[in-house]
């Protein structure tokens, strides 16, 4: 054979071996794709990387749903962490692919209804495909996150349809999806407490600042139909439109323990003691009026979200104490924030000096607003030399910020 024809014949060879390669190549991304668009894929995994990216272990990828549309999911996963990024169908595939070279991934799984399919290179730059039986019997789910488990569930109700935060199918507005999630992060966060209170009598539970009751009627429904506990559950509110709407809605929903009475914060007075007491963003000192009265009323539970901090303020503005933060309350925004935190730190301290256990954390996302801190009292005990321990680091923090006086220091004669 001459070296023309032997050559020739190489070539052959070689381009023959290669096609049967790409063939075995071919045939895994083809079945990848049959999987996709017969909606039998489960899953895709990549491994045995060889490329140059520090930490790179692993790849995973899975069908999500977002916004209606139907994507690849891939997990990028790291020696100490995970990376998460969406593409579209054939954005996906591209990147797979991509990613299945020699310089890459040399492993690939892919996870069907009807088989598992595998994908390696070998050590001479071949692929090999095997095809297995399946280890999964039916798809996952499409839900873009793992749905949390509620503590109220939406469905069919008539408070939540009255309100607009659901249609007469039970399923929630798109519109309302951020109310509904705040809803249910507010049960969430007081749900090991409310599970707490005392087994025994009907439950006095009063909500302070009502307004157009979302928490309100959330919280009745949590409490009668999923904790099942007798209560009866009145919402103060001052405008006489929002007390008429909700106590229709009440009617309607036959929450016959749930009521609304016209009134302010201040004035209002519990015909009984109490075993809960929220009020939530009650502007300046009408937290401090909320809070008072769950203390008078000897409340097994306060939740106070408070808003705007306007007395404690006035006070530094006149004190203009000296000392080694002054500087920073020369700036307005700086003077805010400081009100803040020291008119809510001086009612935990104050709650505290009742004997309450005092808890502070963040109710919802600065993202909605800023007015987002929570405060919670559980009511345990307290001796006298905590009292007085309470009783001087108060004082201290009033001297040191030139704060004449508390307004629910004053409400309680603190001594």
């Amino acid at each position: 054979m001459t070296n023309s024809k032997l050559r020739c014949f190489f070539n052959y060879v070689s381009l023959r071996f290669n096609n049967i390669i790409m063939d075995h190549y071919s045939s895994f991304i083809d079945q990848l794709h049959a999987s996709l668009q017969a909606e039998d894929f489960i899953k895709l995994s990549l491994g045995n990387y060889k490329g140059q990216e520090a930490g790179l272990k692993n790849i995973y990828v899975k069908l999500v749903l977002i916004k209606r549309a139907r994507m690849l999911s891939f997990t990028f996963r790291y020696q100490t962490r995970d990376i998460t990024k969406n593409y579209s169908i054939d954005e996906g595939l591209l990147e797979i692919k991509q990613w299945l070279r020699k310089d890459a991934f040399h492993a690939a799984t892919l996870f069907t209804v009807l088989a598992n399919v595998s994908c390696q290179l070998g050590k001479k730059a071949d692929w090999f495909v095997k095809k297995d039986k399946p280890t999964a019997k039916s798809t996952a789910s499409l839900a873009h996150d793992t749905q949390k488990d509620r503590k109220l569930q939406h469905g069919n109700k008539r408070y939540l349809q009255e309100l607009r935060l659901t249609d007469t199918e039970g399923k929630v507005f798109k519109n309302a999806q951020d109310k509904w999630k705040q809803i249910n992060h507010y049960i969430e966060l007081l749900s090991s407490m409310l599970s707490e209170l005392p087994a025994q009598e009907k439950l006095q539970v009063v909500d302070m600042g009502a307004g157009k009751g979302y928490l309100t009627f959330a919280l009745y429904d949590y409490l009668r139909n999923v904790l099942d506990r007798d209560l009866s559950v009145v919402g103060v509110e001052y405008r006489a439109d929002l007390v008429d709407l909700c106590n229709d809605i009440a009617k309607k929903s036959t929450f016959d323990g749930l009521s609304f009475v016209q009134g302010t914060i201040a004035d209002y007075q519990p015909t009984a003691a109490l075993n809960v007491l929220i009020a939530l963003h009650a502007c300046d000192t009408a937290t401090d009026d909320a809070i008072a009265k769950g203390i008078a009323h000897g409340a097994d539970l306060i939740v106070v979200a408070p808003c705007c901090h306007k007395q404690v303020r006035r006070e530094m503005e006149k004190g203009k104490a000296t000392n080694a933060l002054d500087f920073l309350l020369q700036h307005g925004i700086f003077l805010e924030r400081q009100a803040e935190m020291l008119t809510d730190g001086f009612r935990a301290l104050i709650m505290e000096y009742f004997g309450y256990q005092t808890k502070v954390f963040q109710f919802v996302s600065d993202a909605h607003t800023p007015k987002n801190v929570l405060v919670v009292g559980v009511k345990k005990r307290v001796n006298a030399a905590r009292q007085a321990e309470i009783k001087a680091k108060i004082e201290q923090s009033k001297a040191y910020f030139g704060i004449g006086y508390h307004h629910l220091e004053r409400l309680l004669d603190v001594k």
